[in-house]
């Protein structure tokens, strides 16, 4: 079975400037606005900014991207900092199913940053620009990652492109499993994406996810912001 991929580029629908899902009409209400884009959106959760255009030419390469733009980017990169944290708990890897590598470590993140995304499009604005600021933050990590790896100037735009696919087919999955009436969906999903190689870890992983969601519909945005434990603990013995 293949991990879910996403649409093709150009399919999703856009209406004065707003990204809806893909499909045959509007989604749900829409998260971010179109803006400078490098990947195609879905489920409202919006498109990334083009790296190279948010980069100043002096910035640090990992948190401290976007120079000025806003007064809200320290917190958005403190909350995406502690995305990354929570996504590299030991326990995902030793005892949880993923594989630790470069596709495990994106498994993991893309769906925390999924369900931050996912109860930012609950809360009224100014949420929808903190998420841009947040897809934006994650695909610059993303493409810091592939750069880091290896990867050469003339091939990281194919490969973000293959990345972005990855990132909002997953978005796509297991947003459609959470608003199904069938709990075991959302560990099919994890199953297939996440964890391929251990399908006992998918229950115990959508255990957790389900989790993170009880956990952050208790903040608003200016909690989601401001609290430092924003991820429970992956417990020891996910796997199980």
């Amino acid at each position: 079975e293949e991990a879910e991929e996403g649409c093709a580029a150009g399919d999703g629908v856009h209406a004065e400037g707003i990204q809806w899902r893909c499909g045959d009409g509007p989604g749900p209400a829409p998260l971010v606005k179109r803006v400078e884009v490098g990947v195609t959106p879905e489920d409202g959760f919006g498109k990334a900014r083009t790296f190279r255009r948010l980069r100043p030419e002096s910035a640090d390469p990992m948190f401290g991207l976007f120079g000025k733009r806003e007064k809200r980017q320290a917190p958005v990169d403190a909350v995406f900092a502690r995305v990354v944290e929570a996504s590299r708990q030991p326990a995902f890897y030793l005892e949880g199913g993923i594989a630790d590598s470069f596709e495990g470590r994106f498994e993991s993140l893309t769906l925390h940053v999924f369900l931050v995304l996912r109860r930012l499009r609950e809360l009224p604005p100014p949420a929808d620009e903190v998420a841009q600021d947040l897809v934006d933050a994650n695909f610059a990590y993303l493409e810091l990652g592939v750069r880091n790896g290896g990867v050469s100037d003339i091939a990281v735009p194919k490969r973000m492109k293959k990345i972005g696919q990855m990132f909002y087919g997953r978005v796509q999955a297991y947003e459609a499993a959470l608003v199904s009436d069938t709990p075991a969906e959302l560990a099919e999903a994890l199953r297939r994406n996440a964890t391929p190689e251990a399908p006992e870890a998918a229950t115990a992983l959508s255990d957790y996810a389900l989790r993170v969601q009880r956990r952050l519909a208790e903040l608003d945005l200016e909690g989601l912001l401001n609290e430092t434990a924003l991820f429970p603990a992956a417990q020891e013995g996910t796997a199980r």
